[in-house]
């Protein structure tokens, strides 16, 4: 994680490595479809009431403001334009905050700006949330089971139900094969269709994308 290095570093992957650029944009563009399926999810937690489970409801809000942070600085370790000029916007954001805002934010920059010490933090939370985003889904999971998943109907009666297994995990599986289905034709056909072409110019603090 050095400001020097790292948009070279991805090119070097993407041109190079065997098969880095199937890895490379298959963490992109997961990332992108993971955050669509998201808010599908919510949509549906929202339609179907499960506000109400208001455990299950609260450490989802977290998880997904976790989630956010852990795509955010992802975003800005390739280093490209709009890594850098988001990595400065949102951050700035937190000035608007009266009386520690600016301090606020030089503490996330470790600097005056947006440089090398921010870069490498960025690269030890990216590489570090998402174990606590698997532990914070275990507790989600936890308190669901407490509860009991939301339906259409919004009854939860003792009558009427069937095994999780082999229902449910075909119901899975074929979702999960979906999804990866939806991905690899994103990878393979049209690889840029959710970024910014932008990105594929290196930072350069004096010239705004």
């Amino acid at each position: 994680a050095d400001t020097t290095t790292a948009f070279s570093s991805i090119t070097h992957i993407c041109r190079d490595v065997n098969y880095g650029w199937l890895i490379r944009y298959m963490h992109a563009n997961g990332a992108s479809l993971f955050f669509i399926f998201l808010y599908f999810h919510i949509g549906r937690g929202i339609y179907y009431g499960s506000y109400t489970f208001m455990e299950t409801w609260n450490i989802g809000v977290i998880l997904l403001f976790t989630v956010m942070a852990t795509a955010f600085m992802g975003y800005v370790l390739p280093w490209g334009q709009m890594s850098f000029w988001g990595a400065t916007v949102i951050t700035n954001l937190l000035s608007a905050i009266p009386y520690i805002g600016s301090t606020l934010v030089e503490w996330i920059w470790g600097g005056f700006s947006v440089d090398k010490a921010t870069l490498t933090r960025f690269f030890a939370f990216h590489f570090i949330l998402p174990f606590i985003i698997t532990a914070m889904v275990m507790i989600h999971l936890l308190f669901l089971h407490e509860t009991g998943s939301n339906n259409p109907s919004g009854l939860n009666s003792d009558s009427d139900k069937i095994p999780f297994h082999p229902y449910y995990t075909i119901k899975d599986i074929l979702g999960l094969l979906f999804m990866l289905m939806l991905l690899m034709l994103l990878v393979l056909f049209s690889p840029d269709l959710l970024g910014d072409p932008d990105n594929y110019t290196p930072a350069n603090p004096l010239n705004t994308p």
